[in-house]
């Protein structure tokens, strides 16, 4: 947020203080929009003056209702792409979920569903060099993602809490999409073999997954079963890092409930 520089962000500020709108803001100053919405809410949440973003219910601490398709994905893509920061400036910690560029429906997919599963909550994005992060404002998310904690997800234990084991049973299909989507990809492999002594190429389609983390990788292989999908370790440099679905039975399951980003 701060790559347009500290004079740009407070002439934004000026402008929207002074009732100019969102959009009007961005075109004028060349910021995206979302950056914009970015600026405007921070500066509000530190007035304190964020009408109707009072104390928002939390499925678990307040028994809210809870979209579990959303929060499946959701949770997906926490494990692969996403982390919880609090800023020393902020008073409310963010869920942050970095998408590429390359991919604008994963973005708009993350977006929804973090407005899902967080109705009441600020969500935006923040523009970055060949990527976006799209983010929401929460004081329960710690709640919500109890993997939380310091360091890096693959030096720590990764392990689900009962309440998310039963989401997961009941949609398991919605955390296999959002772990693909995050650390994920649908390629096409080729190979050569002979066929009436000719020797020809043969393309087919793969699933790839890749993440450190012993836990996430058990999470997906032990969803991947239950889901009756074949899977391999695909071993580069003696490290087991990468997750393969190559058979054809799996691969069109894995179209039909997950398919490539886009």
């Amino acid at each position: 947020m701060n790559s347009h520089g500290t004079e740009v962000r407070q002439r934004a500020l000026t402008l929207l203080r002074s009732g100019a709108r969102n959009a009007e803001v961005a075109r004028t100053l060349n910021v995206p929009l979302g950056t914009i919405s970015y600026w405007l809410h921070m500066d509000r949440a530190k007035r304190g003056e964020c009408p109707g973003r009072h104390d928002p219910q939390c499925p678990r601490c307040d028994g809210r209702d809870l979209d579990e398709a959303a929060y499946s994905y959701l949770l997906g893509l926490y494990l692969g792409d996403g982390h919880i920061v609090q800023y020393s400036r902020h008073r409310v910690p963010s869920l942050m979920i970095t998408c590429g560029d390359t991919w604008p429906g994963l973005k708009d997919d993350c977006e929804q569903a973090m407005r899902t599963v967080f109705p009441d909550n600020s969500v935006c994005r923040v523009a970055k060099v060949g990527c976006q992060n799209i983010k929401v404002y929460s004081n329960h998310l710690r709640c919500m993602f109890p993997q939380h904690g310091p360091g890096k997800k693959h030096e720590r234990t990764i392990a689900l809490e009962p309440w998310q084991q039963e989401i997961v049973g009941t949609r398991p299909w919605e955390l296999v999409r959002g772990l693909i989507h995050s650390d994920g990809c649908r390629i096409t492999n080729w190979t050569t073999r002979l066929v009436a002594g000719e020797r020809k190429r043969y393309e087919y389609p793969r699933y790839m997954f890749t993440n450190k983390s012993d836990d996430i990788r058990r999470l997906y292989t032990d969803t991947l079963d239950k889901l009756g999908v074949a899977w391999t370790h695909c071993t580069r440099h003696g490290n087991a890092y990468n997750i393969s679905v190559a058979r054809k039975a799996s691969v069109a399951l894995m179209d039909t409930h997950v398919g490539p980003k886009h």
